[in-house]
């Protein structure tokens, strides 16, 4: 399956670009994956970021196929297609900006643009062997992206290199400068629980990398987590709900929204507290270090066949999620798996309004002559 759901060309002759289709692109219709949208008028005007791009000579080769409603994890469309995962075709692309992470795995364009509620730009990223970048919280406009009001997501590229993922950032936001590579790297590796030959990964990539770091322990990531599911829950029943019942969604975001249509008041104020005290922990740290080590994954993406017949992949986002929460800058960062052509992911976090100095420390790696 294509991960290109409408075909076009606009704006100068520079570097590629392909927008996830949740983000208007004027003339296009924006369909956000699902059935509920199949008639949608095209968009009158292009979402900030699109017009930014298109301002600074790129090229918009078309938009891309995504978890239906950006509603999920495992990037599996029945209505508008499944992209197939370029380095594991028989794995899950992951979600929700599934084509966008396909079609730059592929080589097909230079960069896609995708958003990140929950994961959903370095998730498919990781699961496709490239970079992805979720920016700070705010930091990149979200006018013209669907849904319209959210608390936690971000736009966000994905590229195969940094140079290109760098580019642009600073065409989408010209207050972004790239940064030249600091010489010396202080990070902290945070202690979570995953496949042992990922940790192997992990760990050779930053002795690859020549960063310094020390283990370090983040007591609030697994409720932030849970806190994160519930804000998401919430702000996306506010957004979707209303197309429930009527036959328009498919089995599991329908499932997913009526879920979430049960979500209460104290338990977004609770999430709300835990909010602020992850987002003070998280600061607290990168005061010590450069920036944070984690998975992007803690396990390899699962097969299609796997999840098909109902394999959970909520454990997927378990050490991405917690940031969209805190509204850190995070990386994922392609590494090789042990043994296998596969490459799986090492997150890095940094601080906030910091993107430029995240990528400048992750470009580190190339110059000590990574695998990633």
């Amino acid at each position: 399956m294509s991960p290109l759901i409408i075909e076009g060309c606009l704006g100068g002759q520079g570097l590629t670009v392909a927008i996830k289709d949740t983000l208007d692109v004027a003339g296009w219709p924006t369909r956000c994956g699902s059935r509920a949208f199949e008639t949608a008028a095209p968009a009158q005007k292009h979402a900030t970021v699109v017009q930014a791009l298109l301002d600074s000579g790129w090229q918009v080769i078309g938009k891309t196929v995504l978890h239906e409603l950006a509603f999920g994890v495992s990037g599996i469309n029945e209505w508008a297609g499944t992209p197939i995962n370029p380095q594991a075709p028989e794995r899950i692309p992951g979600g929700s900006s599934s084509g966008s992470a396909v079609i730059v795995a592929q080589g097909a364009v230079d960069v896609a643009v995708g958003t990140d509620t929950g994961g959903s730009v370095r998730m498919p990223a990781a699961c496709c062997g490239v970079f992805g970048l979720k920016p700070t919280f705010n930091r990149l406009s979200r006018a013209g992206v669907y849904p319209a009001s959210s608390s936690l997501d971000c736009v966000g590229p994905m590229a195969r290199d940094l140079d290109t993922l760098v580019a642009a950032m600073s065409a989408m936001d010209g207050t972004f400068v790239a940064q030249s590579p600091p010489e010396h790297v202080r990070v902290g590796l945070v202690g979570v629980a995953c496949d042992p030959a990922i940790d192997t990964a992990i760990r050779d990539a930053m002795t690859h990398r020549g960063w310094t770091w020390e283990p370090v322990s983040m007591p609030l990531l697994d409720p932030a987590f849970d806190a994160a599911l519930t804000v998401i829950n919430a702000e996306t029943w506010a957004a979707f709900g209303q197309y429930t019942g009527q036959g328009l969604l498919g089995a599991d975001v329908e499932a997913r929204l009526l879920k979430a249509a049960t979500t209460d008041t104290e338990a977004l104020l609770a999430a709300d507290s835990i909010r602020l005290a992850f987002s003070q922990q998280v600061d607290q740290l990168l005061e010590h270090f450069d920036a944070l080590v984690l998975p992007g994954l803690p396990r390899l993406p699962p097969l299609l066949a796997d999840v098909r017949q109902g394999e959970s992949v909520i454990d997927l986002t378990r050490y991405l999620r917690p940031f969209n929460l805190s509204g850190h800058p995070a990386l994922s960062v392609p590494i090789a798996y042990p043994d296998s052509s596969i490459k799986t992911s090492l997150q890095l976090i940094g601080r906030k309004g910091d993107d430029a100095r995240l990528c400048a420390i992750a470009a580190v790696s190339l110059n000590h002559n990574a695998d990633a």
